[in-house]
């Protein structure tokens, strides 16, 4: 499957955000649901196809212009099935670019890897000098609750953040062969079997360490924040990953509270 979506929001005359433009290209399929009062309009990503495998590719291309803000997010954890050898990678590319004076949220639930997936990420974000960005993405190990594990395969998971032109940001995970040694390793992932990576940034990131800090040392589970420049960095690992998933959205309703004024809770399709 070779998948595609564009999707651009920007903000009115009358300083509404509305959908400026929409194209989207099976498997891939963009939901509207309808907000709470005082919530931005959201995108929900979705594919047809029930899940990836090898050889597939998903390309999305966002925007959230001057002055808007939006919410995008997914419908559902994304299944990354086994991919046979003589199959190319699965391949996901995403790029968002955010306006000035805008609010971008990109929450992704889980990418859920099955035993030999092979997986190629990346989110790449062009931001302007004062827009503000919030982006999750998380990986699953296999499904544990159903005694599966993914001990081998590939996941190569990259980022990059750029703002006013100068990245700020550049990070890749890449894993590859014998997954489930690789993640026992101790100074690795210690046996977890997931891991999520939330960023923050914007010019008042450093208004939020403390807070989001004081949210980590409560979990029960690793985590770790660290504050470079203008850009604020949560890790989180987990032997399961029901915990994981609700560290996550307490961070997450955490910080768009404080930062955007809006409800300290994700979208609807979080809770489903």
């Amino acid at each position: 499957m070779d998948g595609a979506a564009r999707l651009c929001f920007r903000r009115d005359a009358d300083g509404v955000t509305r959908l400026a433009d929409l194209y989207q290209r099976a498997p891939c399929r963009i939901l509207f649901p309808e907000v709470e009062r005082g919530e931005p309009p959201q995108a929900v990503l979705l594919t047809t196809s029930g899940g990836l495998t090898g050889g597939d590719r998903l390309r999305l291309d966002l925007q959230v212009g001057d002055g808007a803000a939006a919410t995008i997010g997914t419908q559902a954890a994304e299944k990354l099935y086994r991919a046979v050898p003589e199959e190319d990678d699965t391949r996901i590319d995403v790029r968002l670019s955010v306006g000035a004076q805008a609010w971008a949220e990109y929450l992704a639930q889980e990418t859920i890897l099955f035993n030999r997936a092979r997986l190629r990420r990346s989110f790449t974000a062009e931001l302007a000098p004062d827009a503000r960005l919030l982006a999750v993405e998380s990986v699953v190990f296999g499904r544990t609750a159903m005694g599966e594990d993914c001990s081998e395969g590939l996941l190569h998971d990259a980022w990059r953040i750029r703002r006013g032109g100068r990245l700020i940001w550049a990070d890749a995970m890449h894993l590859q062969g014998a997954l489930r040694t690789q993640r026992d390793l101790p100074f690795g992932f210690d046996g977890a079997a997931s891991c999520a990576t939330l960023i923050y940034t914007g010019p008042d990131a450093a208004e939020h360490r403390e807070g989001l800090r004081e949210l980590a040392a409560g979990l029960q589970l690793p985590a770790a924040v660290s504050l470079i420049g203008e850009l604020l960095l949560l890790r989180l690992l987990a032997a399961d990953a029901q915990a994981l998933r609700a560290a996550l959205m307490q961070a997450v309703a955490q910080l768009r509270a404080q930062a955007a004024g809006l409800a300290a809770q994700l979208p609807r399709v979080w809770y489903c």
